[in-house]
């Protein structure tokens, strides 16, 4: 029975290293893949995937007001599909998630999801509070904080590298984002304030 999988993690842990990877050994054996980004991704209106190690992969953009399980289907239809790939999967709706359940549960065709848990506010994004809910398979991409420890949050910085605690959910460009422990978030968002912290709370 094919499955609804989610990888998450924190920035910069290999989660789109290790989609490439799988996606390369379904095609290594003559298998299609189908690989998806967002569109607030998109290079010059090209969808692109790309690890820190280099490399790199045309993917399908999605935007909130596709349907995937009809994308993927009428792909389907005309070339068989052995995996269909998602990245920045943080991004997609609630109704996108219950579309690629459906892919796997109606189309037999496995769906490895990619993204991170939360946002710079510690809050789930929609997309993988969807996922966490309903994915068959759960998966965590481990990477590290500065001190060593396991990072499981991400603080977005500003130019001078201060914490930012408020704004939009999503802001890509010109934005600095960093992996932290739970405890060095915690001081850096000033959510327990350190002896003579500057720290807006």
């Amino acid at each position: 029975m094919a499955k609804l999988y989610f990888s998450y993690a924190a920035m910069n842990a290999g989660k789109s290293t290790i989609l490439l990877q799988a996606s390369y050994n379904y095609r290594e054996r003559g298998m299609n893949t189908m690989l998806f980004t967002s569109a607030l991704y998109a290079e010059d209106g090209v969808g692109l995937i790309s690890s820190r190690l280099g490399v790199s992969s045309e993917a399908e953009l999605y935007t909130g007001e596709t349907d995937l399980f009809t994308r993927i289907a009428a792909q389907n239809r005309a070339t068989p599909i052995s995996c269909v790939f998602v990245d920045e999967a943080q991004f997609l709706t609630a109704d996108q998630v219950w579309q690629l359940a459906r892919v796997a549960d109606r189309l037999r065709i496995p769906v490895m999801c990619f993204g991170l848990r939360t946002d710079f506010q510690g809050k789930l994004f929609p997309g993988s509070s969807e996922l966490l809910a309903i994915a068959d398979v759960l998966r965590e991409v481990r990477t590290i904080c500065h001190c060593g420890a396991k990072a499981t949050m991400v603080v977005r910085q500003d130019a001078e590298g201060h914490a930012l605690t408020s704004g939009e959910q999503v802001s890509i460009e010109k934005t600095v984002y960093v992996s932290l422990c739970r405890r060095h978030w915690e001081e850096e968002t000033g959510r327990w304030p350190l002896p003579g912290s500057t720290h807006d709370h």
